[in-house]
């Protein structure tokens, strides 16, 4: 069954990673493009300095250029067109995903020492992170058992099915969490054609803009931001990394 929205009350009570105490979570936006391994090189660094106490956590909001990533439980045979984006490896939890202009990217760079160090219970809060998100817009989503990610069920006249709108890959290293989720807004929905998006061949993928929602960027971070707030806990001016 789809999983019900939270409310901003049944977020505080009840998220396992809230923590109205902590010191507020760097919020910090890149402009324009960002590559793939300079990503990962600036998320990496920064998860050491927050393992040693010497930075604060950080949301990293970005686009990437066109192109894939394979997670570890990444299958070659679920990438059918490699010549047509480039190909990056990554230690990401997962599968193929494809990462480009029109979906919002964010790391999530979180000190699972402060936040309880319950894996599940960080993937439940990004999914309600999600879910908050896209309830800003109208849109219910929710989850599924064995299928990653957060969906959305489409019906019409004799038909339904369900689409992907969020993807989620997360590494835990020193109990600090990053990589993170993607949000289609308004990708290319073309693009996931080149893979079997996180091994799932029976379902489609949709976006903000495909349901009918003419979201800006803009509009789809500050509906990310005030639902990360009411399920992590308060956010503070920060700046990307690159």
């Amino acid at each position: 069954m789809l999983a019900d929205p939270l409310s901003p009350e049944q977020s505080r009570s009840d998220s396992a990673v809230f923590r109205p105490d902590a010191p507020p979570v760097e919020w910090a936006v890149a402009e324009g493009y960002v590559d793939y391994e300079p990503a990962v090189a600036a998320m990496e660094a920064r998860v050491a300095a927050i393992a040693a106490g010497e930075a604060p956590e950080l949301i990293w909001l970005l686009e990437h250029p066109p192109l894939y990533t394979a997670g570890v439980s990444s299958k070659d045979d679920d990438l059918l067109d490699a010549g047509r984006f480039p190909v990056h490896r990554t230690g990401r939890g997962g599968q193929f995903t494809y990462h480009g202009p029109g979906q919002r990217v964010a790391y999530v760079m979180l000190d699972l020492n402060r936040r309880g160090r319950d894996v599940r219970a960080l993937v439940r809060g990004l999914e309600d992170w999600i879910i908050g998100a896209l309830g800003e817009f109208g849109v219910e989503a929710g989850v599924r058992d064995a299928r990653v990610g957060v969906w959305v069920e489409r019906k019409g006249a004799g038909w339904s099915r369900e689409d992907k709108i969020a993807a989620i890959g997360v590494k835990v290293r020193r109990w600090v969490t990053f990589h993170g989720i993607s949000l289609n807004v308004e990708p290319d929905l073309d693009h996931f054609g080149g893979i079997v998006p996180c091994g799932i061949s029976e379902h489609g993928v949709t976006s903000l803009v495909d349901l009918g929602v003419t979201a800006t960027m803009d509009e789809a971070d500050a509906a990310l931001k005030a639902s990360f707030q009411r399920v992590f806990g308060p956010v503070a001016p920060g700046r990307s990394p690159v």
